[in-house]
């Protein structure tokens, strides 16, 4: 009987040692600075390129499954009383997707996503962040691109922004100038480019200039470069906007 005893409280020592060699693969707890107690958390997971998720486009699109360790799951909810904070490292690349990407938060569709991410573009001489709401249509077309309200979820109220249109069913207030598109013919194009439009972002452009205008409602102004004039829609027509020269009176600062 002692013998037995024995036995099973060494098997138990050897359980105990085992769980706890592979709890400390995917559970540590390291220290804080280097003459401190305290302790900080991290977890772990494995990289497997064989894992079924993989096969979703949805988990695997823009990782490399070779590098990237599988998803790791928090089957609850996840509350801080401080903040969640994702932030970049030597090698974003399999860090995050495309070492872009910051957030995605995903509609019943599994599908659709809500996506924020960080300096994949630089336009205007600065990186750009983005944030969008992406939809079933794998590319960069127009349709690929749902709506995204800001302001409440009211419908047909507050503002709302897709890839190339805003709605705004509120009022809009500037505490400064406000600026009409500047539009002449090397702004317009008739075709559609062939291909992707993010990489044919200045053709592409071109066309949706060209759309917005042939298919604009009254209402619609902007200023004709090529003509030195603005012109506004009217009863289905464009019409030339009267301008005056202003008041010898009249003069500011900044000119």
């Amino acid at each position: 009987m002692k013998n037995l005893l024995l036995l099973c409280f060494f098997l138990t020592v050897l359980q105990t040692v085992h769980a706890q060699t592979i709890t400390d693969q995917y559970y540590r707890l390291l220290d804080g600075s280097e003459n401190s107690q305290q302790k900080r958390v991290e977890l772990y997971s494995d990289t497997d390129s064989t894992w079924s998720k993989w096969d979703n486009r949805g988990y695997s699109f823009g990782f490399n499954t070779s590098l990237t360790p599988m998803y790791t799951n928090v089957n609850g909810i996840l509350s801080t009383p401080f903040m969640i904070q994702v932030r970049g490292n030597e090698d974003e690349k399999n860090k995050k997707r495309w070492g872009y990407h910051v957030f995605e938060g995903y509609a019943t569709d599994d599908k659709s996503r809500i996506t924020m991410l960080v300096n994949k573009h630089v336009e205007e001489d600065k990186p750009v962040a983005e944030m969008y709401y992406y939809g079933t249509v794998y590319n960069h077309s127009a349709p690929a691109y749902n709506w995204f309200r800001i302001g409440s979820d009211v419908r047909q109220h507050s503002f709302m922004f897709s890839r190339d249109e805003a709605i705004f069913y509120g009022s809009l207030k500037l505490s400064n100038a406000l600026t009409l598109g500047s539009i002449g013919k090397d702004n317009l194009q008739k075709v559609q480019p062939e291909g992707d439009d993010e990489r044919n972002y200045e053709e592409s452009a071109k066309y949706v200039n060209y759309k917005a205008l042939q298919q604009s409602d009254d209402g619609t102004i902007f200023y004709d470069k090529d003509r030195h004039m603005v012109v506004i829609k009217i009863d289905g027509e464009w019409m030339q906007l009267n301008v005056t020269p202003l008041p010898d009176s009249v003069q500011y600062e900044f000119e």
